[in-house]
Order: structure tokens, then sequence, then C-alpha cells
């Protein structure tokens, strides 16, 4: 006998976290509650760990929180995780919309203890199949079975590594870079490839905190591209952008995200950008210049060996090689969006002429099924470039909720 649930979530990053709160808030008023269940395989929450430079800063206003473009008088907002850390006044004084990453995370664990009741921690989702119309079931790693009228899948991103490479002792991928930085004993030599923020961040951070170390980064553009984050163009995450990029015909989607890639996508904050230059040219002034940038040129290959690698750096220009001896070469190459694990539901599921699921405005597969299957992340093509980023969690959170209100309409009260 396993319970239904009006929800199982699959994966608890930031976007579910978001949708287990609005859940809450909702049944705190309502005469009867959604039942809800979040599957996580790891142990506790945890966005980016690996990620948490103690000094980056997020890229995101802290009023686009879990809740507050939702619900600004939530008892779940980041000015009251500050209120109960003590630190209100110590952050109105500091004059930032910007807190810092580690701290965003503090929070976010935060707001995630608050609605533990509603997460099952240490389950990791291997299965789910349609049982009946609009019954799910989902098995987990571990052989538990969990019953729900709707899915919903925020299944997060997935590193991305360029072809040919792979992952070793010597090369990492960022997302393992705080886990790993302990391995690294007084390298002489460290190579970061990727022109974003977080490429940027690591050479920064492997520079100041090796300081016998050369650091080279490589990288295809002629320099690192500023983030716009200038009042017009920020209007892209608006709550209503969502609307207008789901209405647009396919080609005018493309030149919105062609317009608009700077706003998130391999771009550096300019403080940063100036930061770098700045000691760049002061070792050209002092002499002993141990920070590189190798621009307009790719990492083609990684050879081996006992003692340290080789990194095979292309020019993009001439074609020439230079072969970099190196203790480290950390891939600051990005995500990509992980799919959904649909199983045999992918028949049900509709998709379009490039095989990407319809998914209807409220964030709804296109299904065969009465049953709603839900996406939190995988929805770029369709409702534009906030469906990965933390801008629209808490608006699309109360969407999604409603969405399953109107189409959910047998209260969940039977075992089955």
């Amino acid at each position: 006998m396993h319970p239904i649930y009006d929800i199982v979530g699959i994966g608890f990053g930031p976007s579910n976290l978001a949708l287990a709160i609005a859940l809450t808030e909702h049944n705190e008023q309502a005469e009867t509650p959604v039942t809800a269940v979040f599957l996580e395989r790891q142990e506790a929450f945890g966005w980016h760990r690996g990620m948490l430079l103690d000094d980056a800063t997020m890229q995101v206003s802290f009023l686009k929180d879990l809740v507050t473009m939702r619900n600004p008088t939530s008892r779940f907002s980041f000015l009251c995780y500050l209120q109960d850390r003590g630190r209100l006044i110590d952050f109105v004084n500091h004059k930032n919309l910007f807190p810092l990453r580690v701290e965003f995370h503090d929070y976010f664990e935060w707001a995630a203890a608050q609605v533990d009741d509603l997460v099952a921690y240490n389950a990791e989702a291997v299965g789910v199949e349609a049982i009946a119309d609009d019954l799910f079931e989902v098995t987990t790693a571990t052989g538990d079975v969990y019953r729900a009228r709707n899915l919903l899948f925020a299944t997060g991103l997935r590193p991305t590594v360029p072809d040919g490479i792979a992952l070793s002792d010597r090369v990492w991928h960022n997302s393992q870079f705080l886990h790993r930085i302990a391995e690294l004993k007084d390298p002489e030599r460290c190579v970061v490839v990727g022109a974003g923020q977080s490429a940027a961040e690591a050479v920064a951070y492997l520079h100041r905190e090796f300081p016998n170390a050369e650091v080279c980064s490589v990288f295809s553009r002629y320099g690192y591209s500023p983030a716009d984050d200038s009042s017009f163009a920020n209007r892209i995450f608006d709550p209503e952008a969502v609307d207008h990029y789901y209405d647009a015909p396919d080609a005018v989607k493309q030149r919105l995200m062609g317009y608009h890639r700077n706003t998130n996508y391999s771009v550096v904050d300019i403080d940063l950008i100036s930061q770098l230059y700045r000691t760049m040219y002061q070792e050209k002034v002092l002499g002993t210049e141990r920070l590189k940038m190798l621009n307009m040129t790719r990492l083609v290959a990684v050879e081996e060996s006992s003692t340290g690698a080789r990194a095979v750096i292309q020019s993009q220009v001439t074609g020439e090689q230079e072969f970099l001896d190196t203790d480290l070469v950390l891939l600051a190459t990005g995500y990509d969006e992980a799919a959904p694990i649909l199983g045999s539901l992918d028949e049900t599921c509709a998709r379009d002429e490039e095989g990407r699921l319809v998914v209807g405005r409220d964030y709804r597969v296109k299904s065969s099924l009465r049953g709603g299957i839900y996406l939190q992340g995988g929805t770029e093509h369709s409702h534009g470039i906030t469906s990965s980023l933390l801008s629209n969690v808490a608006v699309r959170s109360g969407e999604i909720l409603a969405s399953v209100l109107t189409n959910t309409p047998v209260p969940v009260l039977a075992t089955a």
C-alpha cells in the first residue's frame, strides 16, 4: 500500500524548493492541503557547492529570492532570513543588491530546513511510469516507491566537458573546484578553460591562493565579454518576458536569445574583468608575469602522465599548437540542462520538429495522459532565458502550483 500524493517532485534544488514553499504557504490557508514529496539524491540540500568561493557574489538581486516576486510578505524571504541571522541592519548598511554566493546558499539551506518534512534525501529517482491515466509511480535507487497524480521534474544541470577531454585527477570540471582544491599542492602552473564568470572567478582565485603558480586563462574570444546587466536589458528576466517569449514565433525566439545571450552566457562582471586586467598589467610593470591570457585559443587535448598533465592549446588564428605542462586543467565550460528521466512516459509526450518536449505556458508537458508532467528547467526553447536561472523561480512555482490545483480534480485521500 502506497500513499498517493498530489505531487512527486524529482530533484530538490532552488526551483523545487521554491515550489515546496509555495505549497506550504498555500496549505496554511487552504481547507484541503496539497500533498507532496520531493526526492533528492543528495544527503542534504546543496546548490553548486563546488563554486561557493568566499568572495563570489550573486549575479541576481536578493529580491529575486525564493518568494518575494510571488509573495512579498512571505516569511521565507531573504530579508526574513537576514533578520533571523541577526544581520538585517548590517546588510542594509552594506547598500548592496547582490549578496555573497555563500550567504545566499545559507539562505537556501535555512529555507529548506523549514520544509524538510516534504523532502526525502538520499532518494535518487531511477524510474518513472504511468500505472493509470492519471497516476504515476516513481522508483528510487533503494527500491522505494512513490505514487502521485502529478510529476514535477527539476533535475538541474549537468557539467559540459569538451569533446575529446576526459575528467581525471588532473582535469576537473569547475563544479568540482572547491571539493578538490585541497588536492592541489604548490602548483607551478594551472590552466583554466572558459570565458564566463566561473572561469574568471577561478582564475582570480588560483592566482591569489597560489602565489608561486602561473595561471593561464584559455578562451576562444579576444577578451572577456562584460555581462549586460543594464536596466533595460534586465527586463528579459521579468516574469512578463516569459509571456512574450512563449507567444513569439520561433524566428523571434531565436533572435531574442541572440540579442540577449550577453546577459547570462559566457560573460563576466565588469569589476572582475577590470581586476584581472589590472593584475596582469601590474605584473608586466613589475617584470614577473604569472597571469597569462591565451585568447583566441582552444583546448584540443590533454596528455597525462604520472607526474602531471600537458594541455595542448591551439591558436584559432594560425592553427599552431602550444604545449603547456600543468598541474591542473580546470574546465569552466558550463552546463547543459539535464533531461528528465521520462522512461516509458516519453512515448506519451508531444515533441516538436526538433525533438524538444512541447510544454504549455504553465510548464506542463503536452501529454496524452490526464496526469500532469511538469518541468522546472529544460524549457529554454519555449519559455526563454530564465528557464535554468534563479530570476523567475518564485513566480514560476506559483504558476505551476496554480496549474496543479486547476488540473487535479480528485483530492488525494486514498491509497493504492
